[in-house]
């Protein structure tokens, strides 16, 4: 009988270490300067190692900025042609669920705040 139930115990041990390592090695990313979300930030993610289940945080005035996931065409054209996420907290936490490329843009209303370097193109390992 005890022999029966450690099988189980261990992999629901090694399940809860396997977990605790996968949070330690997540990390937050500030987007932008110092002071969060803002103009003139369109290169911030060329030198940041950003990996799957690491968190971006865009901090921002809600009432005059927001954030949306565009795709490429998009961010290049600094429009938003389809419906995407967009995100108006002014604190948002954006968790990566996968590699590869992905394009955010300030897009309230106008495209002027992308225009003005408001947008962020990363890449995820």
């Amino acid at each position: 009988m005890a022999r029966g139930t450690m099988v189980p115990t261990l992999l629901v041990l090694l399940l809860a270490i396997f977990c605790a390592i996968t949070v330690v090695h997540s990390k937050e990313w500030n987007v932008g300067r110092q002071d969060g979300w803002f103009f003139s930030i369109s290169n911030w993610g060329d030198d940041k190692p950003i990996k799957v289940g690491d968190v971006l945080v865009f901090k921002y005035k809600a009432i005059a900025h927001n954030v949306v996931q565009v795709s490429e065409e998009d961010y290049n054209a600094c429009t938003v042609s389809r419906p995407s996420p967009a995100y108006r907290s002014g604190n948002d936490h954006i968790k990566v669920t996968s590699s590869g490329r992905f394009f955010f843009i300030c897009y309230v209303k106008t495209p002027l705040h992308c225009e003005s370097g408001m947008k962020i193109a990363i890449t995820v390992q």
